[in-house]
């Protein structure tokens, strides 16, 4: 018999009943019964119980067993009577009846137990991830994530994808977040930059002439974390492709991502390829995203003329002092009682905000202050453009669309919710077009990239010489999926004198661009094919398949949202003598003096 398992703890039948076995694990539970005590042993493939008879001369030894411990236990399989089958587990007509314990590793006191789906602090959590991801819903998360990961990649090699690893220790890149950077001990001074994507590698691949590349791509930004963005380091199925236009991106990666989602959804429908396409300026205006989600049917209408010269002055006010300002009316079918229409407008001074106006339809006409002081001709006309009756109403958001459009976009999600709109239970994607290929920076009023450096410019390089860099649009493209961006992607710019000019109405001048992109500019002087992909998140693709709004739950050793790694004590200080060595002398902050 093998020293340690001849069976897995989720191995066990009925069939194997009368038989020898012996099990290895942590003990899960025990359960005292009087003359009986019931040890659930678990390992990664499941549960088994274990008993054991009061006058077994084991009997001690079994009793004063810590939960947690790693046993084995060596006995036979039993079958279980009819009224004690366990129907939730896959071993639950059967038991092991001890013969034999010897323990492996004994557990100290728990911190907090692993054998409930309780909830505790995350700092608690992380600090002892170890025993975290041994709780079922954490455990079931990291293998979803794992059988997720080894279906893209199979579904990628059947695309005629080839894998290959790119550098890790590379270049800084203007990649739209901080790089973190690795000082080089023997050039001193000169610093390395853990890759924010793999996004020039991937194209000099193309230019090396591989066709279609993939990887499964560790990715780096210092950045804030949050629940949909995990601080430090992420991973992206990153891919590229030759000779394509926009749309044969999107017809390479649909049959992947539907297929992942499908496969992995349960009962969750998902949104059949191809996927809707949506202009940039389109979402904006409809939804007050760039993200949006289209399980919630409500769409945003522009309502500026309604209010322009009308006898609601905050409005009109607004509309004739600024010409940027505009009026969205978001409609809401099925919230037409003034008791609703009240509650969102508390809901709406919570979220920092002075109100949300509204009007709401009853016996055929609108009713509220708005309505009072639009008159029954406009307030008609609303109702007809927006398509609405008696019980329903429409919100009122107004200013400058840049804005307004964060709380906008919350109203919408919120009135979906609220309303019981939104659709359960499905994946809905759908693609973001036509990006802005410029924009202005609030702050400084320079003109910088909006999405990815490298992208081109629709209408090449005419456009970037004739046209208003704010109103040019790129070949960018993100997809979307229930509101939350798995990607972004563009057809590349791999013409010089187009990445000259890109980057020359940037602010960059010829020389920085020869110097901070020498490998990639050299490299196209030689000949590049017309060239795009795209990159989604795996983790945000496992965080939606597991239903879980947090990064967090679906990453096995995360950082908390201070960029701390707890478990390893990470980022710590290094020796004097290794910052020596690295040439390196640091010139900390003043210390802050705790006030008691």
């Amino acid at each position: 018999m093998h020293a340690y398992r001849t069976h897995t703890c989720g191995a066990l039948r009925l069939s194997d009943a009368g038989q020898p076995a012996r099990l290895s694990g942590w003990v899960h539970r025990k359960r005292d019964h009087g003359q009986l005590l019931f040890i659930d042993l678990r390992d990664h493939y499941g549960v088994t119980q274990c008993v054991i008879d009061i006058s077994s001369p084991l009997f001690p030894a079994a009793d004063a067993l810590r939960l947690e411990s790693v046993v084995t236990m060596t006995g036979r399989i039993a079958a279980r009577s009819a009224d004690t089958v366990n129907p939730k587990l896959d071993t639950g007509e059967v038991e092991l009846v001890i013969a034999d314990i010897e323990v492996q590793s004994e557990a100290e006191p728990l911190p907090f137990p692993v054998n409930t789906e309780a909830e505790y602090p995350e700092d608690m959590r992380l600090a002892y991830r170890f025993l975290d991801l041994r709780r079922e819903r954490m455990h079931a998360n990291i293998m979803l994530r794992s059988n997720v990961i080894a279906s893209i990649r199979r579904r990628m090699i059947e695309r005629g994808f080839v894998e290959f690893q790119t550098p890790i220790l590379t270049a800084s890149s203007p990649e739209g977040a901080r790089d973190y950077l690795v000082p080089s001990r023997l050039h001193p001074g000169k610093f390395y930059a853990l890759p924010q994507a793999p996004q020039q590698f991937k194209q000099l691949l193309m230019v090396a002439g591989f066709d279609r590349y993939f990887q499964i791509a560790p990715c780096f930004r210092d950045e804030a974390g949050r629940a949909d963005r995990s601080p430090g380091e992420f991973y992206q199925l990153d891919f590229e492709m030759s000779y394509v236009t926009q749309e044969d991106v999107f017809a390479a990666i649909e049959p992947v991502l539907h297929g992942v989602f499908e496969e992995f959804a349960g009962r969750r429908r998902v949104s059949p390829a191809p996927f809707p396409r949506i202009a940039y300026a389109d979402a904006m205006l409809n939804y007050a995203s760039d993200k949006p989600d289209l399980r919630n049917p409500i769409v945003i209408r522009d309502a500026t003329e309604a209010f322009r010269d009308s006898g609601f002055r905050i409005f009109a006010g607004m509309i004739a002092e600024d010409a940027k300002v505009r009026v969205r009316a978001i409609p809401a079918p099925g919230g037409g009682n003034r008791a609703f229409c009240d509650r969102m407008n508390a809901w709406a001074q919570d979220e920092g905000q002075p109100g949300l106006a509204y009007i709401f339809f009853r016996d055929g006409e609108g009713a509220g202050p708005v309505a009072r002081s639009l008159g029954p001709e406009r307030t008609e006309a609303l109702r007809a453009a927006l398509g609405l009756g008696d019980g329903d109403a429409v919100f009122f958001v107004a200013g400058v669309p840049g804005a307004f459009s964060p709380f906008a976009s919350a109203a919408r999600l919120k009135l979906g919710e609220e309303l019981g709109l939104t659709a359960k239970n499905c994946f809905e994607f759908c693609w973001i077009t036509d990006f802005p290929m410029y924009e202005r920076d609030e702050e400084t009023g320079q003109i910088d990239f909006s999405h990815n450096p490298f992208s081109m410019p629709q209408g090449g390089l005419a456009a970037l010489e004739r046209q208003d860099p704010l109103e040019i649009t790129a070949h960018q493209y993100d997809i979307v999926c229930n509101g939350v961006e798995l990607s972004s992607g563009a057809i590349r710019n791999h013409r010089p004198e187009i990445m000259y000019k890109a980057f020359a109405i940037a602010g960059y001048s010829a020389e920085e661009v020869e110097t901070r992109f020498a490998g990639m500019l050299n490299a196209f002087k030689y000949g590049a094919p017309p060239h795009g992909g795209s990159a989604p998140g795996i983790d945000r693709i496992v965080m939606l398949l597991a239903d879980t709004p947090n990064l967090r739950e679906v990453v096995a050793f995360p950082m908390n949202q201070q960029a701390q790694d707890l478990l390893m004590h990470a980022p710590a200080p290094v020796p004097p003598e290794r910052l020596k060595e690295l040439h390196i002398r640091l010139d900390l902050p003043p210390a802050r003096i705790a006030r008691g």
